[in-house]
């Protein structure tokens, strides 16, 4: 977990609501200069428009948006010390890619050796030495948006804005650009905040995971913290996978790995049948039926010389979070 330090960006009390009434409330937020902070959840939770309004792209209704401790809510995006990745990459198609990244660099009056010797090194650094006389519509869509988070990172802001940059590329190209962008911010030391819909993605990069749900924050934690010990239900069942196991008032959540599956009848346990077994790389899923409840393990594939599909087996729970009803 990276250690708190200076607060580099701060939300207060911010709300931003639309005419239909949805929007976001009492929205506390402090981000670690360094920091890179992921905000995940459904579709219409509100995430991109914190980011939006953290970018100036949304007036805020009331409270406050600070970097450094100065306070940004009144400024225009482009008065602000933040710059903004969106899904689509935004180049423009009639500019080589050297002329979309020296673009902000010249309306700030960068001298043009200066421009040149920073735009080579983040090419380097983005690993696309040589595409400065290529146009957009000669690169894929990795590297479209390799050029479009340089475009930022060249203006030095205080806080990086991304808002699901990954989302409209292969699985493949979106693992790699992972963990370049996670390198990236490691060496720069940047300052993130990562929107994405993709838990899986946030469980990743982050340092920090911010969990939203209709408009609030349901919890706050690393990955880690985020993973083991879920505040709520609804975190438990939005991130990774889980069994619920409903008895009396209470409800316990299992992963699939801390499920022990064991081959035949015991008295007294919870006992079941294989459905399913499905081989996904170094483990498999074994799915059991348990009376009416379905409970899905992960084992070890080297374990599964024991199991076959219609076995009757076992099951134990190695680990469980409880939640009242």
């Amino acid at each position: 977990m990276k250690s708190a330090g200076e607060i580099k960006l701060q939300i207060i009390n911010m709300d931003k609501t639309y005419d239909n009434g949805d929007g976001v409330k009492g929205i506390n937020l402090d981000v670690y200069s360094g920091e890179l902070v992921t905000m995940v959840g459904p579709s219409g939770c509100g995430k991109t428009t914190i980011l939006r309004t953290i970018g100036g792209f949304l007036p805020i209704d009331r409270g406050d948006i600070t970097v450094n401790g100065n306070s940004i809510a009144a400024l225009a995006p482009e008065k602000r010390p933040t710059a903004m990745v969106f899904q689509s990459y935004n180049l423009w198609p009639h500019m080589s890619i050297y002329e979309n990244l020296a673009f902000g660099l010249k309306l700030r009056k960068h001298p043009k050796a200066e421009i040149t010797r920073r735009i080579n090194n983040m090419l380097e650094m983005v690993k696309m030495p040589g595409f400065q006389k290529k146009y957009p519509n000669q690169l894929s869509g990795g590297q479209q948006q390799r050029i479009a988070i340089a475009r930022s990172l060249l203006l030095q802001p205080e806080v990086l804005l991304l808002d699901e940059p990954f989302s409209a590329l292969d699985a493949k190209i979106r693992t790699q650009m992972r963990e370049e962008l996670k390198k990236i911010q490691k060496e720069l030391g940047i300052t993130i905040i990562f929107v994405t819909h993709d838990q899986e993605e946030a469980m990743a990069i982050s340092h920090r995971i911010v969990v939203m749900n209709k408009g609030v924050f349901e919890q706050i934690g690393t990955p880690t913290e985020i993973y083991d010990y879920p505040a709520t239900k609804y975190v438990a069942s939005f991130i990774g996978e889980m069994n619920f196991w409903e008895h009396g008032d209470r409800t316990s959540a299992v992963r699939p790995e801390n499920v022990k599956v064991s081959p035949g009848f015991k008295e007294g346990a919870i006992n079941g049948h294989i459905r399913t077994i499905m081989i996904l790389g170094h483990y498999a899923e074994v799915n059991i039926e348990c009376g009416e409840k379905l409970i899905k393990s992960f084992i070890p594939r080297t374990e599964l010389e024991d199991f076959a599909e219609g076995g009757e087996v076992h099951v134990g729970f190695r680990k469980q979070t409880e939640f009242s009803k």
